[in-house]
């Protein structure tokens, strides 16, 4: 760019060189010599208009100024704005300046351009009556273009960053997903034969204790779980896989999750209260197994949140139906969540428990929103006062 601007300032020296020397006494001569033959032409009627035109022709013809500026400076393709300035501040002559430029204050267009380069000083005339101007130019186009042009590289090498590490991140998701799904297939796979096993040896101890009916609750309970166990093996079996939705309603599998998680309570030393209210009985596209599953998440996640259960601790889920969707609102009083983690909560790996892998509410979004075209977020939440987590379903009218 420096040897740019040093050959646009040698071309303007040239062409001011060329305007001082066209402005010579010699060449004016030439033109008041041209311009009186001219007229004496004119003043014979003998003498054909064509040969007087021709020599106005002679005169208007390009002078040595326009000669370099138009064959030497313009086939570079450097279009420099430049202009002539007297030394009381008009501008006498101007090139490639729009007249919308010549409006604005002189003395802040000349200020402008002497920050750029200093003035090229041109003298005309013999002492005593020497007059100087100095010419004024600007950046051509050329070297504005070539001054925004690291700035597109840059933009263009971010933005190619920016694709490779997103297409690094998808991969390594995908991989990460496709690591999740074959573990959580395995699991499956392996927790089907002891289970079988599990219903083998059930149905002995029922036979040989059919009169003892304090050791048959103990065999149903028993039954009960290892039923359950089957039903977290098909769970595992249909990550990864499109689940086969059916119409169904959300009631029954909510009293299901309810009971389930209010048997336990107990064992966790905690009193709370589960309040349940469905204003509903739309029915939904729903996989049964893998919606129980998100349901059941949510909640066990608002029990875990009451640390330290204090009198009057619930979880209350609500469900309503707004137009084309269904709302299942989960609240908690429990210990609310900070703002600063909000947005991570739902990410693989978050955790603020000291045990565990943070899946669940991953596990939960990808639920609802992947298999069930729904959402899930946080509605509302206070430090100490609670949380609120939406879930948004499709119900078809």
């Amino acid at each position: 760019m420096n040897r740019i601007m040093e050959q646009e300032r040698a071309s303007i020296e040239l062409w001011t060189r060329a305007f001082e020397f066209n402005n010579l006494p010699i060449h004016q001569q030439k033109s008041l010599t041209l311009f009186s033959v001219a007229n004496q032409l004119q003043g014979y009627p003998q003498v054909p208009d064509s040969l007087s035109r021709m020599v106005l022709d002679a005169e208007a013809a390009e002078s040595q100024s326009d000669f370099v500026f138009s064959e030497i400076i313009q086939p570079n393709l450097f279009q420099i704005p430049v202009m002539l300035v007297d030394e009381s501040g008009f501008i006498v002559h101007y090139r490639n300046l729009e007249e919308e430029d010549l409006d604005m204050n002189i003395d802040q267009f000349i200020e402008k351009y002497r920050a750029y380069s200093d003035p090229i000083p041109l003298v005309f005339g013999e002492e005593p009556n020497i007059q100087r101007q100095f010419a004024y130019f600007g950046e051509s186009p050329t070297l504005q273009y070539l001054r925004y042009f690291p700035y597109i590289q840059f933009g263009i090498l971010a933005l190619l960053l920016g694709v490779g590490y997103t297409t690094y991140r998808s991969i390594t998701r995908s991989e990460q997903s496709n690591l999740w799904v074959g573990m959580t297939k395995e699991a499956a796979h392996q927790l089907g034969t002891p289970l079988s096993s599990m219903y083998g040896w059930l149905q002995l101890l029922k036979e040989k204790n059919q009169n003892d009916e304090e050791a048959l609750s103990i065999v149903y309970e028993v039954e009960n779980d290892v039923t359950r166990l089957k039903g977290i093996a098909e769970r595992f079996n249909k990550i990864g896989s499109r689940p086969e939705l059916k119409k169904v309603s959300v009631e029954p599998i909510i009293d299901d999750v309810i009971a389930y998680m209010e048997k336990r309570l107990p064992q966790f030393g905690k009193h709370i209260e589960v309040k349940k209210s469905i204003q509903t009985n739309a029915k939904l596209n729903l996989n049964p197994q893998l919606f129980q599953w998100a349901i059941e998440n949510l909640i066990k996640n608002s029990m875990d949140a009451m640390k330290e259960v204090k009198d009057g601790a619930y979880v209350s889920i609500r469900v309503t139906r707004d137009m084309d969707q269904v709302r299942i609102d989960i609240e908690d009083s429990g210990a609310g969540i900070d703002k600063k983690v909000l947005h991570e909560i739902f990410k693989p790996g978050y955790s603020t428990k000291k045990r565990g892998w943070g899946l669940g509410l991953s596990l939960t979004r990808r639920i609802i929103e992947e298999y069930h075209d729904g959402k899930v977020f946080v509605l509302n939440s206070e430090m100490g006062r609670g949380t609120t987590i939406r879930v948004l379903l499709p119900c078809p009218v």
